[in-house]
């Protein structure tokens, strides 16, 4: 193989390889997020559960445990946490990821990426201003 068409190969490899990072962190993110969902109605089923009944079944794995209401609604919040901690940490990587590919590929970085929200206490502080 001569040298300009090896070039050509490892440089399609490493365009391959980020690309294929970058749908992998994506990926994970849907999964995240679908668990994260899980856990939404999860509580919400708890919180409009009519029955007397201050135990409930829980599934583990493939088992199921009878445990208290409120150590229920503890452990998904606890786990509900720890799915938001790992989504927004994986949204940062895939950020830098994919200006990784961009720039692997020579295109520009995409403007406005890195933005990131006001927090309440930015915005308590826009609004008073506005409202005098």
């Amino acid at each position: 193989m001569n040298p300009e068409s090896q070039r050509v190969l490892e440089f399609l490899t490493e365009v391959e390889e980020a690309a294929e990072d970058v749908l992998t962190t994506k990926q994970q993110i849907v999964d995240l997020d679908t668990k994260r969902n899980r856990n939404r109605e999860a509580l919400n089923a708890l919180k409009n559960e009519m029955s007397g009944s201050e135990k409930v079944k829980v599934c583990f794995g493939s088992m199921f445990i009878k445990l208290p209401k409120t150590k229920t609604t503890e452990i998904i919040q606890k786990d509900q946490e720890q799915l938001d901690k790992e989504i927004n940490d994986l949204r940062k990587e895939l950020k830098a990821k994919v200006n990784h590919l961009n720039e692997i590929q020579g295109k520009p970085e995409l403007r406005g990426y890195n933005l990131s929200p006001l927090s309440r206490d930015e915005l308590k502080a826009i609004n008073s201003l506005i409202k005098r």
